[in-house]
C-alpha cells in the first residue's frame, strides 16, 4: 500500500525525530526501576562500604532502590569495565575510587579509557593513608621508625595490597632514604592480618582500613599522609609536622556513569549524591569510617572532573616512572 506523499513525508519527519525526543522522554521518567551500583571490589571494604551507606539514602530521593554489586577482581578493572560497557541510560553506576580510576589506567592495559569512558556524577568523600608498622617494631614515632630502617636496610617488608599502597612505600623510601621490600597482597584484609600476626613490617594504607586495628591496639601508626591531622584520629601526627610532605597520599571515592548517559539523569544522580552527603546520619556513618566529605563545592560533576583530570596529571608520571605493574 502506497501513503501519499505529505503522509509520508510526516511520518518520516516524525520518526527521524525520535532519537532527539528519546532521551529527554527518558530522563523525565527516570528512574522508573532499581538502580545496579557496581562496586569494583569484594564486599566489606571500604569502597564496599561508602557505596552501601551513600546508596541506602540516595534511594530516598531516587524512589528507587541502589541496589549493590560486588564485581572484584583484577584490582577493580572488571568491575569499573562492566560500567563502561553497560547501556548509558543511568541504571548501571560505578563507585570508582584513585586505584580504579587512577592507577589503573597507569598499571594495566584496561579495555576501556579511565576519563573517555564516563560520566562524573559527584566526588563523595576521601581520606589519607596511615603510615603504620607491627607492633614489635622497635620505634615509638616516625623519626625511630626511619633510624630503624636505615639501621637494617632491606631487611623490613611493606605490604602492598593496592597501586596506593605501592606509590606511597615508594615516596617514603624516597623522602627518607630508606631500603625495604615490596610484599604484594589481593587486599586491605589479608595485608593486615599479616601485619598484626606480625607476618609483615610495614604498611601504608588506607586510614578507613586501617583504623579499626590502630584503635585496637593491634599495631602502630606513625603519621597521616596529609598536611594536617586527620579529624578521625587528631592523636597521630601529620607527615607535614614530620618533616615529611613529599608524602600526601590519599584514597577517594565518586560516582560515574557510562560514557553518553543524559544530562538530565546526570543531574538527578548528582542532587541525589549531594542530598545524601547532606544528611546528618550519613555524615555520621562516614567519619565513623574516618572518611572526610568533600565540600558542597567539590560535589558537581564538572568539579569531579577537574578533580580527576588533576589526579592523573600528578600520580601517572610517577607510577610509570616507578614501572608499577599489576601483581
Amino acid at each position: 500500500m502506497k501513503l501519499p506523499r505529505r503522509r509520508f513525508l510526516h511520518l518520516a519527519a516524525g520518526a527521524a525525530a525520535l532519537p532527539v525526543l528519546s532521551p529527554i522522554a527518558r530522563a523525565q521518567t527516570y528512574p522508573s526501576r532499581p538502580i545496579t551500583l557496581i562496586v569494583p571490589f569484594p564486599a566489606g571494604g571500604s569502597t564496599d562500604a561508602v557505596g552501601r551507606i551513600v546508596a541506602e539514602r540516595m534511594r530516598a530521593s531516587l524512589g528507587q532502590a541502589v541496589v549493590i554489586e560486588n564485581v572484584g577482581g583484577a584490582g577493580g578493572s572488571i568491575g569499573v569495565g562492566r560500567v563502561a560497557r553497560a547501556a548509558p541510560d543511568g541504571y548501571t553506576l560505578d563507585i570508582g575510587q584513585w586505584d580504579t580510576h587512577v592507577a589503573n589506567g597507569a598499571t594495566f592495559a584496561l579495555s576501556y579509557d579511565v576519563v573517555k569512558d564516563f560520566e562524573p556524577i559527584a566526588l563523595l568523600s576521601s581520606n589519607p593513608f596511615l603510615i603504620l608498622a607491627k607492633k614489635a617494631v622497635p620505634a615509638d614515632d616516625l623519626k625511630g621508625l626511619v633510624a630503624w630502617l636505615k639501621a637494617n636496610p632491606d631487611k623490613a617488608s611493606q605490604a602492598i595490597p593496592t597501586a596506593g599502597s605501592h606509590v606511597a612505600g615508594l615516596l617514603f623510601q624516597k623522602e627518607t632514604g630508606t631500603r625495604f621490600a615490596f610484599v604484594p597482597y589481593r587486599g586491605g584484609g589479608p595485608a593486615m592480618q599479616d601485619l598484626v600476626a606480625g607476618q609483615i613490617d610495614l604498611m601504608i594504607i588506607q586510614a578507613a582500613v586501617a583504623l579499626p586495628q590502630v584503635r585496637a591496639g593491634a599495631v602502630k601508626a606513625y603519621a597521616v599522609t596529609a598536611g594536617s591531622r586527620f579529624a578521625a584520629a587528631p592523636e597521630i601526627p601529620s607527615v607535614d609536622e614530620l618533616g615529611l610532605a613529599g608524602i600526601h597520599i590519599s584514597g577517594w571515592f565518586a560516582l560515574f556513569a557510562p560514557k553518553g548517559t543524559p544530562a538530565a539523569i546526570v543531574s538527578k544522580l548528582n542532587a541525589a549524591a549531594v542530598e545524601a552527603l547532606a544528611n546528618p546520619n550519613v555524615r555520621a556513618r562516614l567519619e565513623t569510617l574516618g572518611q572526610e566529605i568533600f565540600p558542597r563545592e567539590q560535589q558537581t560533576p564538572a568539579a569531579l572532573a577537574a578533580y580527576h583530570k588533576a589526579e592523573i596529571e600528578r600520580w601517572w608520571p610517577i607510577i610509570k616512572a616507578a614501572n608499577i605493574k599489576p601483581e
